[in-house]
């Protein structure tokens, strides 16, 4: 391929699947070190990569593509990085007319493997991986140092405590989230400090439950902006969460990570990424006839009981933690 100097890298969403995308945006600075890289995402998530220092411009958008897409033809771009592969992505490499590369997305395998459990039928191989293959026209390849998370701690915020485990209780999907009773009873052990992290409605469901915390534990459901969850989730000892963005910007900071699983899968492709520190996550999971139910998420449980989440006790959680602390 001609000289490269300027490629552009789409991932429209979410908080999670953009900080997977970071390894590929690194690679490419790497081998094109005097090219600029640009990132398509949509507006709400841009912050995720703001303090990003490999991305040189990010455009974003939030309903109008057409004016963004206006936008784009205007930066004459050498080549497209299609991390996102659905039909708006396809829209915007046809506009731009550009050689491109994409990614093998598998929904095929995915389907398949929700409807029949078998998990022979999904490749053992993570997203990031497959996401190389969308720059591999262009001589990027892995250099196995995992994600990247670029946070700015903002003015005034402290950590409350000097040790503690965070405990990231929201999810997008109902059949994501930690249950807010074992969230409660996990901070009734005071041998370690918990900070809870999750917006507004994680904050109300687990002040449905009437539990009292004690002086061990910050509620910060709704009070942290994503950097100051990020900062939290970086100076934890160890994070507890389910299958959330918060995972993949805990694996980012090599976190040692307690990781819940629910309707997915670590089959699915998508555990934490840490290859240049492996064995720092440890996943708990049930193996239950319906699981996994869908490869994103449901608002409600299909069985209505959420037992994937609910068997995994608190007991357990702890001695996994503990483990971790070791």
């Amino acid at each position: 391929m001609r000289q490269v100097r300027k490629i552009l890298v789409i991932r429209f969403s979410s908080i999670g699947d953009i900080v997977l995308a970071t390894p590929v945006v690194r690679c490419l600075k790497k081998h094109y070190p005097n090219a600029e890289i640009h990132f398509l995402t949509k507006s709400k998530f841009a912050q995720v990569i703001a303090n990003n220092p490999n991305i040189s411009k990010i455009h974003s958008f939030s309903d109008n593509l057409s004016k963004t897409i206006a936008e784009l033809r205007a930066e004459r771009f050498d080549f497209v990085v299609d991390l996102h592969r659905n039909l708006r992505s396809f829209r915007v490499k046809l506009a731009l007319c550009r050689p491109s590369g994409t990614f093998p997305k598998l929904n095929l395998h995915k389907w398949w493997y929700v409807q029949t459990k078998n998990k022979s039928v999904m490749p053992n191989i993570h997203i990031v991986d497959r996401y190389f293959n969308a720059v591999a026209k262009l001589g990027v390849c892995n250099d196995k140092q995992g994600l990247d998370f670029f946070d700015t701690p903002e003015p005034d915020f402290k950590s409350p405590f000097d040790k503690y485990v965070a405990v990231v209780c929201g999810a997008t999907y109902t059949t994501k989230q930690i249950p807010p009773e074992n969230i409660c009873r996990i901070t009734e052990n005071a041998q370690y400090n918990f900070v809870l992290l999750g917006d507004i409605k994680d904050r109300q469901r687990i002040e449905a439950t009437g539990f009292a915390f004690g002086d061990n534990v910050y509620n910060a459901c709704g009070e942290t902006t994503l950097n100051q969850s990020a900062l939290l989730v970086k100076e934890a000892e160890v994070v507890v969460t389910a299958d959330t963005g918060l995972m993949h910007i805990a694996a980012a900071h090599g976190k040692k990570i307690v990781v819940i699983w629910g309707n997915t899968t670590p089959q699915i492709g998508m555990y934490p990424y840490m290859p240049q520190c492996e064995g720092n996550f440890v996943s708990l999971e049930k193996e239950m006839p319906c699981r996994p139910c869908s490869k994103l998420g449901y608002n409600k449980c299909p069985k209505g009981n959420l037992a994937c989440l609910k068997n995994t006790t608190p007991n357990e959680i702890l001695a996994a933690v503990t483990k971790m602390m070791e």
